[in-house]
Order: structure tokens, then sequence, then C-alpha cells
């Protein structure tokens, strides 16, 4: 779990302890998409996004290939990305075009400091992926106070250090958090809603249903995402 991420685990190779000293913990791509539908919905006018985590781009591709047009990041040189870099320096460069959203599943001990940051660059909004215990800080209060929509996954989310695993199951609850500038709130057709619970001291929660994980697979995932050969029944059906 992310919890474990940065410190020494006695039996650790070098390159597991290098994925644990980054947090790497690659998005199931299905989840990346369901990430994607959310952001559509809370905001219709969303189109440029800079993902700052990006890793080997299980979440920037998937955001792709929904229709964002994509920066991508990362601390370490995975091999994907149009930068390397930390996200939270103040001299980084700046995408070519503005940025309406930042969207990414971020190292967990710095998520806070992820969504501070994604504000000050967003236009539109900033949305990550964290474990549901997210919520769970006094430190973090404000800004979860500030928070328009909080989306846990029905199903639950199989994530594990260094790679994607599909056939991996897990008992850890995981959830999209969404914070929305002033203008895309203004234009959201949720607006009524949030701000309604925002009138109550809450947040919005939307579920992303069960069957989200079926639907939003694609047959090429496990190729392009966790390494696997592309399978006879692949190439007949042209999706390989």
């Amino acid at each position: 779990m992310e919890s474990s991420a940065g410190s020494v685990i006695d039996g650790d190779d070098a390159h597991t302890a290098l994925m644990r000293e980054l947090n790497f913990f690659p998005t199931p791509p299905w989840a990346a998409r369901a990430g994607a539908e959310l952001i559509w919905a809370l905001d219709p006018k969303a189109s440029t996004v800079w993902e700052p985590a990006c890793g080997a781009g299980h979440m920037a591709e998937p955001l792709h290939q929904e229709g964002f047009a994509v920066w991508a990041s990362d601390i370490h040189p995975h091999g994907y990305g149009d930068w390397t870099g930390d996200f939270l320096r103040s001299d980084r460069p700046r995408p070519p075009w503005a940025i309406d959203w930042i969207v990414t599943n971020p190292p967990f001990a710095k998520a806070e400091a992820f969504v501070q940051r994604g504000l000050e660059i967003a236009t539109r909004g900033v949305a990550v992926l964290c474990r549901l215990a997210f919520t769970e800080s006094v430190g973090r209060y404000p800004l979860m106070r500030r928070k328009a929509v909080t989306a846990p996954f029905a199903e639950r989310v199989p994530i594990q250090l260094g790679s994607w695993d599909p056939d991996l199951s897990s008992a850890t609850a995981y959830a999209w958090f969404v914070w929305l500038q002033p203008e895309a709130l203004a234009d959201s057709p949720f607006r009524t809603a949030i701000e309604a619970a925002w009138a109550m001291d809450a947040s919005l929660e939307r579920i992303i249903p069960p069957g989200t994980c079926s639907r939003l697979t694609l047959a090429d995932d496990r190729v392009k995402f966790a390494g696997e050969a592309p399978s006879p029944q692949l190439d007949l059906l042209g999706a390989a």
C-alpha cells in the first residue's frame, strides 16, 4: 500500500526499492477513464489536462483516449511524458497551452501538496485518485471543505507497487476527489447540487457504479499497460 512507500523494506531489490521511494503505484486504465467521464460530467467545457505524476502513462494515455489534450510529466524518467521534473518545484516549465485541469494519481504522502499546487495552476479544476482514507486528516480538513465532489468506486480498484496487474484483487477503497474553480463551477450541470451540499457544510458524493471496470476496460489494455504479449484472439479481432 502507499503508506509503506518510501520506507525501507527488508528484502527489496534495487528496482523495488526505487519504485517504493517513488511511490509508484500505476493506475488501472479503466479507473483513469472513469475519472475522465467524471470530469466531462462535471465540466463539459474541459479540454486540456496536465498529468504531473504520469509514471509510464497508465493515467495520461487513457485520459488522452477519452478526448483530453494531455501534457504529462513525472519526477522520474519512466520513459513516458513531455517533461521530467518535480511538479512541486517553483521553477518547473509550463505546458505549451493553458491548463484546464490537473488530473493525477499522486504520491499519497504528497497528495495534499499536489492538490494545492494544482489549484494554483489549473483554470478549471483538480482531480486526484487517492485512497478513500485521504479524507481522514485534521490537517486536510480546510482543503476538504473546498472539495466539490467525492466519487468513490463501488467496486475495488486494485493497485500495487511498480506495475499494473489486471488480475489483482484488493480490499482497499479508492475514490476520485475533485475541486472546481469558480468558472468551471458556474458552468457545471452539478452547480446547484454542489452549492446545496456546501450550504450544509458537506460535499457532493457521486458513486462510480458497479460494472465500470468491465465497461471501460479495452481489449488491448493488457498489452499496452500490463506488458502482456498480444494474444492470437486479439490479433484476429484487430485489437492488438
